[in-house]
């Protein structure tokens, strides 16, 4: 079973070693663009982790080279009151990319199974049941034309700490930091928690966790692109194809 108790945190990489594979994983990820839109295959990726943990700089890295018309970034915040109307998937089913596109979630439904659990914005019977509606969401998507990867990234508290102090101070950050993240920081250990409990009941062989040590950035950046190839292969094959190359390096 994964847990983030068994990450290693202390995992590095060099900035000169960064770049060099940056490069070339981001035109491998741009060849990936290009195969799904030919094949009509649709590819969801999801990030999830801990406030400051990199999500925003990750998804940075995995769409600068990519065309953007092939591509939207789902920004997830907490649901309008007309979205409260609704079944709390509702508004996700409305940003499934078409066939051959990606959708990038930064945040996702579950926000069901985190934040809604441990703001009491759900109640238990709802959050508990959410587990098993979210397997079978992800299943119909998957027995059909798409892939699903989904990512927590994690840093620990004293890293998430400094990251914190830096937004206070960098006038280019600050709008990322609110009173609501310290407020989530006093509840580390819960989200820890139920983070846990989460991949337990949602890490799947069709949509699996890939748990990402987040206290070195430039490590993250390239293991989530790594990770994101890595899949969409094994899934490409498992389908009876193999991806050619679409793009010059």
């Amino acid at each position: 079973m994964k847990k983030i108790e068994d990450l290693d945190l202390s995992l590095k990489l060099e900035k000169k070693e960064y770049k060099k594979r940056l490069k070339k994983l981001q035109f491998d990820i741009l060849n990936i663009q290009q195969f799904l839109y030919q094949n009509k295959i649709g590819l969801i990726i999801v990030f999830e982790g801990m406030d400051a943990a990199g999500k925003g700089g990750a998804i940075k890295r995995l769409t600068c080279r990519l065309d953007p018309r092939g591509f939207v970034v789902h920004p997830i915040s907490a649901p309008q009151p007309h979205e409260n109307r609704y079944h709390y998937m509702h508004r996700f089913w409305r940003k499934l990319p078409q066939y051959g596109q990606i959708a990038i979630f930064d945040r996702s439904w579950y926000g069901r199974v985190l934040v809604e659990r441990i703001e009491g914005f759900a109640k238990k019977e709802e959050w508990s049941r959410a587990y098993a509606e979210i397997n079978q969401f992800e299943k119909l998507l998957t027995d059909d034309d798409y892939i699903i990867i989904k990512f927590w990234l994690h840093i620990d508290k004293n890293e998430q700490l400094e990251r914190f102090k830096e937004r206070e101070t960098n006038p280019f950050k600050m709008w990322k930091l609110t009173e609501e993240d310290w407020r989530n920081r006093k509840k580390f250990d819960q989200y820890v928690e139920a983070a846990n409990e989460m991949f337990e009941q949602t890490d799947t062989s069709n949509a699996p966790w890939v748990l990402i040590p987040g206290n070195d950035k430039l490590y993250a950046r390239i293991k989530v692109l790594e990770e994101i190839i890595q899949h969409v292969e094994k899934e490409v094959q498992r389908r009876g194809k193999k991806i050619k190359s679409y793009t010059k390096k």
